[in-house]
């Protein structure tokens, strides 16, 4: 007996052991734990984000440069992330992500116990314990974990640890728009907007239910579940967030069935750099934008930095006007492209014309070492024999063609590639309105991604005859004349010695007609060189000099000869258009605005545009002017615009487009020696607009003024624009006559001087403009 007792008591003694053993365990466990804790709380296991950080977590925010009509043009970015407010998000949206990645989400304070726990028990099979507050946790701070087990358990507590100071710092709100706002949706696609612009070309709160479903099951692994690679899977995936959506009550079983079976939509909207609308201008505003900044520091210190600061750009162009400037250049370069690859087909030096082998090389040879991969290469160090020879090594590369919506795939040598850009023609673009100096238009060529050269600001190119108005405009504001002022059609010479001429000066006419007397608006509409130089005889070039500078003309490198009277001069775009909308504001220059407004991520007003302005010609000088001008499209270069069908004898050119303009339009074409340059200077009362098309290289042109004309390369592009201009009535651009001023001193109606064409037929008036311009060409500038 007394031996089964000791053996019960022994027993007991050992049970109670084993007992205190586990409690003991259990407690140093949980002690042990909370040291962990305290250790990681402490930054014993890698540094934890200060309070401050946590109330402020550092996230790259993109610069968003709007339209003037409100709409995102494009922006500038480390990582493309525009945040969204809570109260902007849409239920739906909301209601996916909580469904499918949290559905205690409003009842746990960073921690979910029991998924933990579940997780634990069934070693993750039944799914994660991973809150959303741990997961922007991991978002903001740390990223993803590492593989290296004792790393992965101390990252997990400090995801525990920052996700309960997250919930005590922020709203429940607050962190859910914060985690809409870090996730990366790959594609250039950081936070929710982004991602909602970019896969369904819409705001969030526009989105449908299935489409919420979409981006909510990416968050699950934005790579796998790709839209553009995996649409399959992402189908499933999106399947899977509507039916969780169900279980939470959050749609019917029935609504649940109808959006499963709905096929996957993507309206794919990439947003880079490169791509999307008005890319040119977005480039020249980059530039201007970092200029800004440095001249304007931060409040506190420091220097704004347009990719991370989150900065609001609020911007002159209209969006609408811009996708027509894209679209009317679109069409017509690709039509031209075509004409001018034919024509090249039996040229032995194509794409340049008129120029030697050693010319040819001379090109190229510039053309290699302004490459990107000869800078590359010379970066490394690499022996330039051995840089020149990879230019003769074929590689697969992706280049533009107007015969594909996207690039094409092919192989060839690098300098084989200098020799295929080479042979295109591009195109410069912009639009103004004259009364208030916004650009509401800028095309700088024809594709960014591959013609990085700017065409409205950056290139500056011979205007040839598009610079005659800034003469007459001279001769009447000096003179007083009436554009019924008559001079004879002859040969006129200014002598060596005066106008900063060297030699005897007599320019011929174009079209090689002389004899009799000729009105200034006559004069102009046929560019008659006689009467070109006997204005710039009676003024001298200095005041033309002087007009044209403070029309904001660059004159640094213009020398006062008369030359300039043809258009010798090379201006840009930019200039031309600012110079010429003078004109359309009764004298008055307005200094071009790109940007009206920058605010910081906050809303804070950082700039502010103030209008710049000055008189430089009287109203009636400008409205002369004008006048003088509006002879170019009532018979002159410019008469295409009136045509109501396309002439027989240009059936085969590109321009054959019925305009059918009936409305006041002031112009002027522009045609320099060899065709090399294309102009055309459009104006009606509040839009302005100019047009260049050419080459790179002065070399490449079309052989003949038939479509080597201004009025046939660049013309074109205008008629386009403002026709689907005047189509969107919501634009309201003017299709009245100019505003005649009041006690107007000078005769403008020249009906009883001019010579008539009133017996011609549209087909002869064509054809003999024709001429005359051909033999402009052949006869200089």
């Amino acid at each position: 007996m007394a031996t089964k007792k000791a053996k019960s008591e022994a027993k007991k003694t050992s049970f109670k052991k084993y007992i205190l053993w586990f409690w003991g365990l259990f407690t140093a466990g949980v002690l042990l734990l909370v040291l962990l804790f305290l250790l990681a709380g402490w930054g014993v296991f890698g540094k934890m984000p200060e309070v401050d950080q946590l109330e402020n977590p550092e996230t790259n925010l993109a610069t968003e440069v709007f339209s003037s009509d409100g709409q995102t043009l494009g922006k500038y970015y480390n990582e493309n992330r525009t945040p969204i407010k809570y109260e902007d998000l849409p239920d739906n949206l909301i209601n996916a992500l909580v469904a499918t990645e949290d559905i205690r989400y409003y009842d746990h304070s960073g921690i979910d116990a029991f998924g933990t726990l579940r997780a634990v028990t069934y070693l993750g099979t039944k799914g994660g314990a991973s809150t959303l507050s741990q997961q922007l946790a991991k978002q903001l701070f740390h990223g993803e974990g590492s593989q290296n087990i004792i790393a992965r358990i101390s990252q997990k507590m400090k995801e525990w640890i920052i996700a309960v100071r997250l919930e005590r710092s922020y709203t429940k709100e607050e962190i859910l728009a914060m985690y809409f706002n870090v996730y990366d949706f790959n594609n250039n696609a950081v936070g929710v907007r982004s991602a909602s612009r970019i896969y369904f070309g819409k705001e969030p709160d526009e989105l449908k239910i299935e489409e919420a479903a979409v981006l909510a099951g990416m968050f699950k692994n934005s790579s796998l579940y790709n839209p553009r690679r995996n649409p399959e899977g992402v189908t499933n995936r999106r399947n899977v967030v509507l039916l969780q959506m169900k279980k939470a009550n959050y749609i019917s079983e029935k609504e649940k069935d109808s959006l499963q079976a709905i096929p996957l939509k993507i309206d794919y909207h990439p947003e880079s750099h490169q791509s999307g609308l008005a890319t040119y201008f977005r480039m020249y505003l980059r530039d201007f934008l970092k200029d800004w900044a440095k001249e304007n520091p931060k409040p506190e210190g420091g220097t704004y930095n347009i990719y991370r600061d989150g900065l609001k750009v609020y911007t002159s162009i209209d969006s609408r006007m811009q996708k027509y400037a894209e679209s009317a250049v679109e069409r017509h370069m690709k039509n031209l492209q075509a004409k001018f690859d034919e024509q090249n087909k039996k040229n032995n030096t194509a794409p340049f014309r008129g120029v030697s082998e050693g010319d040819i090389k001379r090109i190229i040879d510039r053309a290699m070492k302004n490459s990107d991969r000869w800078r590359q290469m010379k970066a490394k160090d690499i022996d330039e024999e051995k840089i020149i020879a990879s230019f003769d090594k074929k590689t697969d590369m992706r280049v533009f063609s107007w015969k594909s919506e996207t690039d094409i795939d092919t192989t060839m040598t690098p300098r084989d590639s200098i020799l295929y850009y080479k042979s295109f023609l591009n195109a410069g673009m912009m639009s103004m309105t004259p009364q208030t100096g916004e650009v509401r238009a800028w095309v700088g060529g024809i594709n960014f991604k591959h013609f990085k050269y700017e065409h409205v600001k950056q290139a500056r190119r011979q205007v040839g005859s598009t610079f005659k108005p800034f003469l007459y405009a001279t001769a009447i504001d000096q003179l007083h004349l009436s554009p019924c002022y008559e001079q004879p059609n002859t040969l006129h010479t200014i002598p060596a010695g005066k106008h900063g001429v060297t030699q005897d000066w007599t320019p011929k006419n174009s079209n090689g007609k002389y004899g009799g007397m000729v009105t200034l608006k006559n004069a102009l509409a046929n560019s008659l060189n006689t009467i070109s130089a006997r204005l710039m005889d009676k003024v001298g070039p200095e005041p033309v000099i002087d007009l044209i500078d403070k029309l904001g003309v660059d004159t640094e490198n213009i020398d006062p000869v008369a030359a300039i009277a043809l258009g010798s001069v090379d201006l840009s775009v930019f200039e031309m258009v600012s110079a010429y909308s003078t004109f359309a504001n009764k004298g008055v220059y307005v200094k071009p605005v790109i940007v009206t407004r920058i605010e910081d991520k906050n809303g804070t007003i950082l700039y502010q545009h103030v209008p710049e302005s000055r008189d430089v010609m009287s109203e009636e000088a400008a409205y002369v002017t004008l006048n003088l001008m509006e002879g170019v499209t009532q018979g002159g270069s410019g008469t295409r615009l009136r045509t109501t069908w396309s002439p027989a004898y240009y059936k085969n050119v590109v321009t054959g487009h019925p305009y059918e303009f009936k409305n006041a339009i002031a112009g002027k074409t522009g045609t320099t020696q060899n065709q090399s340059d294309g102009w055309f200077m459009g104006i009606v009362p509040n839009l302005v607009t100019g047009v260049w098309v050419g080459g790179e290289d002065r070399s490449v042109h079309f052989p003949g003024i038939r479509y080597g004309q201004g009025a046939t390369m660049a013309l074109p592009i205008w008629g386009l624009y403002m026709k689907d201009v005047y189509d969107d009535e919501e634009l309201e651009v003017s299709k009245e006559d100019f505003e005649r001023p009041e006690n107007l001193s000078i005769e403008v109606d020249c009906s009883g001087y001019e010579e008539g064409d009133e017996d011609k037929t549209e087909e002869e008036l064509a054809k003999e403009r024709e001429e005359e311009e051909m033999m402009e060409s052949l006869g200089g500038l």
